[in-house]
C-alpha cells in the first residue's frame, strides 16, 4: 500500500467524522492517499442501509441515519472506532474482501489479550462466546471506503439493549473488559495499529501520524 495516513482523533460527534470522511475524500481523492482513522463517538445509535426506523431518539440518545450497509448499532466513549478511508480501486480490493481483512485485523487483536473469537456466517462482525464483541459496516464511494468496525473495549453496554444488533434479536454484546478487566483504549491502540499495518500490508516508512482532522 502507498502513503497512509493514521489519524488519532480523540472522541468526536458522530455527525461531525460523517461529514468529515466526505469532506476528505471529495477535496483529496485525487492524491490517491489513504486514511485510517481512530477515535470514539459520544453515544449515537447509527441505521445502516437496511434499516426502517424512524425515531429521531432511543432513551434520549440521538439516532442518526447513515448511507453504511448493516443495521443500527451503538457507539459510545470506551468502544474504539476504526473508519477505513482505503484508495480500494488502486488497491484493487472488493468490499467482501476487505470486511475479511477487518475481520481478521479484531481477531488478531483480541487474540493478543487472550481472548479467542470467531465469525458468524451471514453475520458481519466478530464474536466471542455466543455474544458481538465487534461491529461493521462499509460503504464504497468514488473507490473508497467509508465507515469501518467499532470494537467494544470498556463501555456502558447497557444502550445495545434497546436494540437487535444486526437486525437479529437473539444477538447479545460483549466488551473486551469482561475478558480482560485492566484493559483501555491506550492499552489496545498500539496492537489495533500493528495489525492493520500486517493485514493491510502497510510499510513503516508509508505511514504518517496524525492527531487532528478538519471537521468542515
Amino acid at each position: 500500500m502507498n502513503t497512509t495516513n493514521i489519524r488519532l482523533l480523540g472522541v468526536h460527534k458522530y455527525e461531525h467524522i460523517l461529514h468529515a470522511m466526505y469532506n476528505y475524500i471529495n477535496k483529496n481523492k485525487i492524491n490517491h492517499v489513504s486514511e485510517i482513522w481512530f477515535l470514539e463517538h459520544y453515544p449515537v445509535f447509527t441505521l445502516g442501509n437496511l434499516d426502517k426506523f424512524q425515531a429521531s431518539y432511543i432513551s434520549n440518545i440521538p439516532v442518526i441515519k447513515t448511507d453504511r450497509g448493516g443495521h443500527i448499532t451503538f457507539h459510545a466513549p470506551g468502544q474504539q472506532v476504526i473508519y477505513f478511508l482505503l484508495n480500494v480501486k488502486k488497491l484493487k480490493i472488493g468490499i467482501k474482501q476487505l470486511i475479511l481483512i477487518l475481520e481478521q485485523i479484531v481477531i488478531s487483536t483480541l487474540l493478543y489479550f487472550k481472548i479467542y473469537s470467531y465469525l458468524i456466517k451471514g453475520y458481519p462482525g466478530v464474536y466471542v462466546q455466543n455474544k458481538k464483541i465487534c461491529s461493521l459496516g462499509l460503504r464504497i464511494y468514488q473507490g473508497y471506503s467509508l465507515h469501518g468496525l467499532a470494537l467494544n473495549v470498556k463501555m456502558d453496554l447497557s444502550p445495545f439493549s434497546y436494540i437487535y444488533p444486526c437486525g437479529n434479536a437473539n444477538i447479545k454484546m460483549t466488551q473486551i473488559s469482561e475478558f480482560f478487566p485492566k484493559i483501555n483504549l491506550n492499552m489496545i491502540l498500539p496492537i489495533l495499529i500493528k495489525n492493520c499495518k500486517k493485514f493491510l500490508m502497510i510499510e513503516k516508512k508509508n505511514i504518517n501520524f496524525f492527531h487532528s482532522i478538519k471537521l468542515c
